[in-house]
């Protein structure tokens, strides 16, 4: 998972797109990197680690410019260390444009072999976001006529991208000259929303993909992007959008609100919040069926994703609520961190329990969902050293089993604790006295209640093997786990920080 932002503004932007991709900090934490536009120049920063880290007050004076945009990665195709691939990418025609990408491209290798041998384009890393900044870079100059540029042409541009580009995406650019192109796969899997600030000198945009971003920068949270739309917002702050694909369908990632999104944001119109309070009355019905009232003592989240649908869980079975674990802030979120290894240690300097609130009970654990099950088993053996009497664990996801390929890094079947096993199996695996899952209807349901029963389906393939584009068979997922298990794969670049200042010719929008 990825954080993308986006930002024209009537003043400089630096400090705005370091805060907002603060607020995204959540969705990765491998590297960061900002581009902002002054005048006819672009000037980049980006490098590896948390935002903090990557940018210092010299990088921040010398990201100068009204309009930019920003990342924060974590990996989900080519390497977790490498430089070379920490986003925004740029290219240098036509114009000049650089882009940041969240999501999962399906088909990146048949692109990267008609960039080579139709396109004569040059794709430098194994990253499918430098893939499909090249596909809409080409695009562009193929429609483009002399060094004039029209929203038609940025719009017709975007429309080619969506018949050749499969998987999930969402996209901020900067057309050196010009300005910002935001753009959403036709199934709208990945999240984008626009918001909007008025000033004396005319209206600011700023385009992200989560809307706690845009309340957090004083910006008013306007729509979500529409599944296939396309923005240009040009450097003046004139704001074009249209419609690119023919038949869109809004499709949302429910993994975003299981686990990845701030409980504070509202995606497609479905508060994250709301939703996982939702998924904890749906829960409690499945709990009820499979364990009695007298063996619970207790309900304790995992922090912090499922702590709403914990308290709701504890509320309907008419259970106390405590928090029992203190969680140390400074380390990273475990799911995204490379390797079983670094995983395992990571938990126990991650959480510490209270073991006052364990010792002598019966207590039922809520995590967000369980994915390889190895930070599952380390915090049932802790709750266990603290002298609970049963140990219980409920998932507000239903069991993963398949592979995520459109932005989620669960590659891999072996990795997954679900594949292959019930929940009895999985409870043994884990020294549980039992596993509750979440049922995917309900699940389903929660989501769609929140949504005021606007939305109806999403996308779970993750649980059921179901994926959307159409185009994910068992050759492309065992593909993915060789390339994943490759040792190539996670071969280390050496830590360090890249920055440019990127000239060009005037240039004028028509």
């Amino acid at each position: 998972m990825c954080g993308i932002v986006g930002v024209v503004a009537k003043t400089p932007v630096n400090q705005l797109l370091y805060d907002g991709l603060l607020m995204l900090q959540h969705r990765g934490q491998d590297a960061a990197g900002i581009v902002t536009a002054e005048g006819q120049r672009l000037h980049m920063h980006k490098g590896q680690g948390l935002v903090r880290d990557v940018f210092r007050t010299r990088n921040m004076r010398s990201l100068l410019g009204n309009a930019g945009i920003g990342h924060v990665r974590y990996p989900t195709a080519g390497s977790a260390s490498s430089l070379a691939e920490a986003q925004p990418f740029y290219v240098n025609s036509p114009f000049g444009i650089v882009l940041a990408h969240n999501g999962n491209l399906t088909n990146d290798k048949q692109l990267k072999d008609e960039m080579y041998r139709t396109d004569l384009r040059h794709i430098n890393t194994n990253s499918d976001s430098e893939a499909l900044l090249n596909v809409f870079a080409h695009e562009l100059s193929r429609r483009v006529q002399g060094p004039h540029l029209d929203v038609a042409t940025i719009f017709d541009a975007v429309a080619a991208v969506h018949r050749r580009v499969k998987g999930a995406y969402a996209v901020v650019a900067l057309i050196a000259g010009f300005g910002l192109v935001a753009f959403r796969d036709p199934y709208g899997i990945r999240p984008l929303s626009l918001g909007r600030h008025e000033t004396a000198d005319g209206p600011e945009f700023a385009v992200a993909s989560e809307s706690v971003v845009h309340d957090t920068l004083g910006f008013r949270f306007e729509r979500d992007v529409a599944p296939g739309e396309a923005l240009f917002i040009s450097f003046d702050g004139q704001l074009h959008s249209k419609q690119c694909h023919p038949n869109p369908q809004l499709v949302p990632c429910i993994f975003e609100h299981v686990y990845f999104a701030r409980p504070d944001s509202v995606i497609d119109g479905i508060s994250v919040h709301e939703a996982r309070l939702k998924m904890g009355e749906q829960l409690a019905e499945k709990v009820r069926a499979t364990v009695s009232d007298d063996q619970i003592d207790v309900v304790i989240p995992i922090p912090d994703t499922s702590r709403d649908s914990a308290m709701e869980l504890a509320l309907a079975l008419g259970k106390p609520y405590r928090e029992g674990f203190m969680k140390n802030r400074y380390i990273g979120r475990t799911f995204i961190m490379p390797g079983q290894a670094s995983r395992k240690k990571s938990v126990r300097q991650k959480l510490n329990p209270i073991a006052v609130e364990f010792r002598g009970k019966n207590v039922l654990l809520v995590d967000d969902s369980i994915v390889r099950g190895t930070t599952s088993k380390e915090i049932v053996q802790m709750v266990r050293d603290c002298g609970a009497k049963k140990v219980y664990l409920a998932s507000a996801a239903p069991p993963v089993k398949f592979p995520h390929v459109y932005g989620i890094d669960m590659p891999t079947r072996g990795e997954l604790i679900a594949t292959g096993r019930d929940a009895v199996q999985i409870a043994h695996e884990i020294s549980a006295d039992a596993v509750i899952y979440q049922e995917l209807g309900a699940l389903i349901q929660a989501c769609s209640d929140a949504s005021g029963g606007r939305i109806s389906k999403f996308e779970t393939s993750c649980f059921d093997g179901n994926y959307i584009t159409g185009d994910v068979t068992d050759a492309y997922l065992d593909e993915l786990e060789a390339k994943r298990l490759s040792p190539l794969s996670t071969k280390a670049d050496s830590v360090g920080h890249l920055d440019l200042n990127i000239g060009v010719a005037e240039q004028n929008l028509m």
